[in-house]
């Protein structure tokens, strides 16, 4: 009978506040979609920096013909001697790994280019072998020490750049780790208006059930019992709230971090149990949240 009167009482609550009931969910839904895509793209961040942090690599790129840069306008491509002297160097130096320099010629340049960037077809058809100068792929036993080899190799003749691929990564994780931070930020933005208006929906709630509330107090009613609808409005509306968030998370797991992977091939896959846990969470925090703000909006306007 009691748990039938208060299902009763959270359904008349839910109706007469409808308006407020609905913009409270919308600005939950908005508030954990934020917080969840905050939390994947800390995932994807992790998870890449894991997954490349033993394949980063130093490229040592050579002077070839039609080479655009000044210094091998001025010297011309990098000839044989020269390219046996810069393997050498390399191999001697103690911050490169045993067996780690590796040579690769135009061709084979070529070949990896089209692997890595075949997904977009266009860019690959437009770019050709004679593009792509010869290198040296140089695997470092500490990928900090990217400075040591362009101290090594600067200014040497045959020699057109020094690149490391951990500078590019970086960019591209500073890319990430600015859209989680405002993500983060709209999510704060969101939790005081969602709990503003949960404060606003209650409030209005308990105020038209004043007389209903003073009747359960004349006939004894504990104060738990005379709070529990007013709490589970506000977890019911955190909970679908969570629900239309859930929906998001997943949908952006489709629409933006598997095509991050499509169109950056140095990434990785970002696994569904990894969404799963997330929308679970943010479903959590969705409920803990408005319960929360139910209660503690009721110490103030529902004196029991």
């Amino acid at each position: 009978m009691r748990a039938q009167f208060v299902l009763h009482e959270i359904s008349v609550g839910l109706r007469r506040n409808l308006t407020m009931t609905v913009a409270v969910i919308t600005t939950v839904a908005i508030c954990l979609t934020m917080f969840g895509m905050g939390l994947l793209i800390r995932q994807q961040v992790s998870g890449m920096k894991s997954y490349w942090n033993d394949k980063i690599e130093v490229s040592v790129f050579l002077c070839v013909k039609g080479s655009p840069t000044p210094v091998c306008r001025t010297n011309g491509p990098a000839t044989a001697q020269e390219r046996a002297e810069i393997e050498r160097q390399l191999k001697a130096l103690p911050q490169v790994e045993p067996g780690g320099v590796k040579y690769e010629t135009q061709a084979q340049a070529y070949e990896r280019f089209k692997e890595s960037f075949k997904n977009t077809p266009a860019f690959v058809k437009s770019t050709s072998a004679a593009e792509l100068p010869d290198s040296f792929r140089v695997k470092l036993k500490n990928p900090e020490d990217y400075k040591t080899i362009v101290g090594a190799m600067k200014s040497r003749a045959g020699i057109d750049s020094v690149v490391d691929e951990q500078q590019v990564l970086d960019r591209f994780f500073s890319i990430l780790n600015g859209l989680q931070k405002a993500s983060w930020i709209i999510a704060a933005i969101q939790v005081i208006a969602a709990i503003l208006l949960i404060g606003n929906t209650i409030r209005i709630a308990a105020y038209n059930r004043r007389k209903e509330t003073g009747i359960m107090r004349l006939v004894g009613s504990s104060n738990f019992f005379i709070q529990l609808p007013f709490l589970l409005e506000g977890a019911i509306a955190g909970l679908i709230g969570g629900i239309v968030a859930s929906g998001l998370l997943a949908l952006s797991k489709v629409l933006v971090f598997n095509r991050l992977q499509d169109y950056f091939t140095f990434t990785t896959t970002m696994s569904w149990s990894t969404v799963i846990s997330t929308i679970v969470l943010s479903i959590v925090v969705g409920i803990l949240m408005c319960a929360i703000a139910s209660y503690l909006t009721l110490l103030r306007y529902l004196r029991v």
